[in-house]
C-alpha cells in the first residue's frame, strides 16, 4: 500500500480520501499483510463515515488477509461495534471464519476483552461451543485471558473442566 493511503488512513482525511478515490487513489491496494484500504483504515481507527465512504468507492467488507484475518476479525479487534453491526446487517456469517486454525470471530472477541462484541455475536446467533484447531472455544480463551467480562456474557458451564492444553 502506498504512503499516500497510509497518511490519509492515519489522520482519518475524510475529504481527503474521498479526493484521492476521485481521482488517483486505488481501492484495491493491499499491504505487505495482504490487508485492503478497508482493513487498514479500521486499524487506524477511522471513523465509521470514512469505513462508509470506502465500501461506497468498492473496498470490500467481506475480505480478508494472505493469513485469513478478516475485515470482521479486525473490527472486533479494535472494538468497532459500529462495522461489526453493519457487517452482520449486510450478511456477515458471526460463525464464518476463513483462518486455517478455526479461530473464530467470537474466540477473537474473548481474547481481546471485547463484551459488547461478543454480546452482539451471541444475539446473532453465534455458535458458544465452537473449537479451533487444538479443541479450544471462545470460553476456553477467556478463562485463559482472565477476560471475566466476556465469560459473564456467554452460556458455559462453570463446572466443566478447564481445558489447559494451552500452548505456551
Amino acid at each position: 500500500m502506498n504512503s499516500k493511503w497510509t497518511e490519509l488512513l492515519n489522520n482519518d482525511d475524510f475529504l481527503g480520501i474521498k479526493k484521492y478515490l476521485k481521482t488517483d487513489g486505488d481501492i484495491s491496494e493491499v499491504n505487505d499483510a495482504g490487508e485492503g484500504v478497508l482493513a487498514c483504515a479500521i486499524r487506524a481507527r477511522c471513523d465509521f463515515d470514512t469505513l462508509m465512504l470506502l465500501i461506497e468507492f468498492g473496498a470490500d467488507p467481506f475480505d480478508f488477509d494472505d493469513e485469513g484475518v478478516s475485515v470482521f476479525d479486525i473490527a472486533i479487534t479494535y472494538d468497532n461495534r459500529e462495522i461489526v453491526k453493519y457487517l452482520i446487517e449486510k450478511g456477515r456469517d458471526v460463525n464464518q471464519t476463513t483462518r486455517r486454525s478455526g479461530f473464530t470471530p467470537l474466540m477473537a472477541a474473548a481474547c481481546y476483552g471485547r463484551a459488547e462484541i461478543a454480546k452482539i455475536l451471541v444475539e446473532n446467533g453465534v455458535n458458544q461451543d465452537a473449537k479451533d484447531s487444538k479443541g479450544f472455544t471462545a470460553a476456553d480463551f477467556a478463562r485463559k485471558m482472565n477476560k471475566k467480562s466476556v465469560l459473564e456474557v456467554l452460556d458455559y458451564d462453570e463446572d466443566t473442566p478447564k481445558n489447559t492444553n494451552y500452548a505456551r
